[in-house]
């Protein structure tokens, strides 16, 4: 009975203390998992100054990119691993080696195939990779300088990398390895398709703007205008609402696609790094790697509703909300 006891016991603190979303913790080289209030559950070790993640398609393992150097306008030679995550076991199982292609960092995943696309900085260009044989299959001339992210369109065609330094998105052709180059505007960062895949919103944070993009056509179509330095960005639920932040502006923006103008903005009093939406939506986390906090942010309320805290010298980035 006593045995019983306390098995129902651990049964009941496990619930308990399920993960709501992981961390990348960048200036400790780990990442942390947390419950939905807050609390720091555990942490896994991986590469010096991991900078992206995201999520398998069976949602059992997530892919960290082991960059090896904290900001990528310093000099280095950087990492060349990508670190693979058990999220039940919340322990890092295996490390995917990238052989002479150092500073991973931008990331997304074929849901078909599981196949990653990652962009590395040293040398320059973007990495198709097989985690499960845990090999790149292909490397990418993405006629620029300095990739940074990448987004796939959803039939895993065309991979669209940002070149920071050369202020165009690339859009490459996986099959073919075909690259059209289409001008934007300074420093573009992240990207992301709107409903119908047809176009792509892209923010540019020396430009303040998010440049409108014909995913089909491969052209520029039009400007919104932004408040200091958007860097990662997401489609509110409503279908019609841009989310990002603005890292030199220390604030969450909002932006309306039908008036194509940036109607909202919510101070953070701290630069944030990264944002991600919740599964469903209704919630934006905001990574303050230099106050060591994450920002939670109502998106239909526009408006922050609590911070929390990670340990000191954590550095959060990205946030993977988690299934």
């Amino acid at each position: 009975m006593r045995s019983l006891i306390l098995l129902l016991a651990a049964g009941v603190l496990t619930a308990a203390d399920k993960p709501a979303f992981a961390v990348v913790e960048k200036v400790a080289g780990e990442v942390g998992f947390y419950t939905a209030e807050g609390h720091r559950i555990s942490g896994v070790k991986v590469g010096t100054h991991p900078h992206e993640i995201v999520l398998s398609p069976d949602k059992r393992h997530a892919y960290v990119s082991d960059n090896g150097i904290l900001w990528m306008t310093y000099a280095g030679e950087g990492g060349n691993t990508i670190s693979v995550i058990d999220l039940e076991a919340r322990s890092k199982v295996d490390v995917i080696s990238l052989g002479e292609y150092r500073r991973p960092h931008g990331m997304d995943i074929d849901k078909r195939t599981g196949n990653l696309v990652i962009t590395v900085e040293n040398p320059d260009g973007l990495l198709l990779v097989d985690p499960r044989q845990g090999r790149v299959l292909r490397k990418y001339d993405i006629q620029g300088e300095d990739p940074h992210m990448v987004l796939l369109d959803a039939k895993g065609e065309w991979a669209y990398v940002s070149n920071v330094g050369t202020s165009e998105l690339a859009a490459v052709h996986l099959s073919s390895g075909q690259v059209k180059l289409m001008p934007v505007d300074a420093r573009p960062q992240g990207a992301i398709f709107s409903p119908d895949g047809k176009l792509i919103y892209l923010t540019c944070s020396d430009g303040n703007s998010i440049v409108v993009l014909d995913a089909v056509r491969h052209k520029r179509l039009g400007t919104i205008k932004t408040g200091k330095g958007p860097g990662r960005v997401a489609l509110a639920p409503d279908l019609r609402t841009l989310v990002y932040n603005l890292q030199p502006g220390e604030a969450v923006g909002f932006a309306d696609l039908e008036a194509q103008r940036e109607v909202a903005q919510v101070p953070l009093g701290a630069k944030p790094l990264s944002l991600t939406l919740s599964a469903d939506g209704s919630l934006a986390f905001v990574g303050l790697q230099e106050v060591d906090k994450i920002a939670v942010i109502s998106v239909p309320e526009k408006k922050v509703l609590r911070m929390l805290d990670t340990p000191q010298g954590a550095g959060p980035d990205p946030v993977l909300p988690l299934p």
